[in-house]
């Protein structure tokens, strides 16, 4: 748990008890903590006694545990990171062993915290009597998993003595974590007991991690023998730390490089890279960016998608003068009933497909498609004064497509499009947010769709506001129908867009 203690950010250790007296030796050793300064070892900060809040504060270590980071796979720690932190680790045993502590007696990956300077560093020595001694019945795989550091005399002791000699058989255990990246005995097929009881048998040779030659071009083979003199049997024959300390300073003997010197070429290699990848990531997001400016133009006209990246409201507009086009197909929900969802999916894509097309070439917008139904405007929101020469050259050109169009799974079967046209005033602006929609509102788009439901396959059906507005323009034949019925509008005489000529334009 953290807190934060004078500023700065602390690890807050609570003791699990619920009252704690402390004695005169107890003081004492409080004292003493405080003093221990070294850059190995994680500062104790302070202490708490008060029932129910009984907790000690030491140095926060950003990086988390030694064993954590080992077990992180996208951790990478090379030969150079390796030997500084068992060099680390080395040191603050070192100060620990001289110093009024004496030993550790749990040292673990678990305890060998790494800050942000990747700085190995030692907890969780002393204050005995903040913490809290938990009994076992029936010991389980866990209490076995924190034997794995155990020198095997205090194995065999039901003392569990700490001593100095064990504690190098710890750090052995340790350097091997560090040089392996692995946890120890991971590559034997046992459970942690049966490991343990494996290391008490005195008949067999004695039972260690298997040090393999070290995959690394840079590593110093020299260590492993190292190693094994601290896990030995023989607790006599272990080194002092000092001994451990001066060894791994030959590793590096007549290397001008060190490893503040190594590490800083590797964070400053690490910045070149990131400056790569920052930069090629920022192309990525500017192809990416094009995509999305693409698909939002071809869903919305592209001033209203500019102004609503921008984080502005698009207000309603009223034209008043557009063209607008309605088309559908005859006999769809018969030619639905006989074909199957992907076959009319890949009818309508097609289809569509080629209207897109064509619409490209025309100053048009195309508001919609739902199933069969397609519509189109002209004069909104770009104000044209041809805007139904421009939606009458669009419905001659798709029907012309329409009539040589071939369905995949039904060729011999030709499209019967029916068109309608009408112009007027008409408003339109943006709907919803979560997919916003340019829509049209008014009476022009319901007689627009009247005059589609009510004209024939194949032909082109205008009202009189739009023939009125396309005999304007020269070069078109037009054919009267009469009187029609629109459903709620009325008697409307209507007309049928037959050709275009192109002799008689002007």
């Amino acid at each position: 748990m953290f807190g934060i203690y004078k500023g700065d950010l602390v690890t807050v250790n609570y003791s699990g008890k619920r009252e704690l007296t402390l004695s005169r030796k107890d003081l004492i050793e409080l004292v003493k903590m405080k003093e221990l300064q070294h850059d190995n070892i994680v500062y104790f900060l302070g202490a708490c006694v008060e029932p129910d809040r009984i907790c000690y504060l030491t140095q926060h270590c950003a990086r988390g545990t030694l064993q954590d980071m080992l077990a992180d796979i996208q951790t990478p720690v090379d030969w150079t990171i390796k030997i500084s932190f068992i060099t680390d680790l080395s040191k603050g045993m070192n100060y620990l062993h001289k110093s009024f502590i004496g030993c550790h007696g749990k040292l673990t990956s678990n305890v060998c915290l790494v800050d942000n300077r990747w700085v190995l560093k030692i907890t969780d020595f002393g204050l005995s009597a903040f913490k809290l001694v938990q009994k076992e019945d029936k010991p389980g795989n866990d209490f076995y998993k924190s034997l794995l550091w155990t020198a095997p005399e205090h194995l065999m002791s039901s003392l569990s003595l700490a001593s100095q000699k064990g504690d190098v058989y710890s750090f052995g255990i340790v350097a091997y974590e560090i040089l392996y990246k692995t946890f120890p005995y991971d590559d034997v097929n046992l459970d942690c007991k049966d490991i343990i009881m494996r290391i008490l048998d005195l008949r067999i040779e004695p039972f260690r991690p298997h040090l393999s030659p070290l995959n690394d071009p840079d590593a110093n083979p020299a260590i492993l023998n190292l190693v094994a003199q601290c896990w030995s049997e023989d607790a006599n024959v272990r080194p002092t730390f000092d001994v451990i300390e001066k060894t791994l300073k030959k590793f590096y003997f007549g290397k001008t490089e060190s490893i503040v010197d190594s590490m800083l070429k590797k964070v400053e290699k690490y910045a070149n890279n990131l400056e790569m990848i920052v930069e090629q990531r920022t192309q990525e997001v500017i192809e990416e960016k094009k995509k999305t400016d693409l698909l939002l133009n071809s869903m919305l006209p592209p001033f209203i998608a500019d102004e609503l990246k921008a984080g502005r409201k698009v207000e309603p507009k009223m034209y008043q003068s557009a063209t607008v086009y309605f088309s559908d197909i005859v006999g769809f929900t018969t030619l639905s009933s006989q074909s199957t969802p992907m076959q009319i999916v890949d009818l309508l894509n097609d289809l569509y497909g080629a209207f897109d097309d064509t619409i490209s070439k025309h100053n048009v917008y195309k508001v919609e498609t739902i199933g069969d139904a397609y519509m189109v405007v002209s004069g909104l929101p770009q104000v044209t004064e041809r805007h139904v020469v421009e939606i009458c050259n669009m419905a001659l050109d798709l029907l012309g497509i329409v009539k040589t169009f071939k369905i995949r799974h039904r060729p011999e079967m030709t499209l019967m499009l029916r068109i309608g046209i009408h112009s007027g005033p008409c408003a339109a602006g943006v709907v919803g947010h979560t997919m916003p929609r340019y829509c049209l509102f008014g009476d022009t788009v319901n007689t627009a769709s009247r005059m589609e439901s009510t004209g024939e396959a194949l032909k082109i059906h205008l009202s009189t506001p739009a023939k009125d507005q396309l005999c304007k323009f020269a070069g078109y034949v037009v054919e009267l129908r009469g009187p029609t019925e629109l459903k709620g509008k009325g008697t409307m005489t209507t007309y049928w867009l037959l050709r275009k000529d192109p002799l008689n334009e002007v």
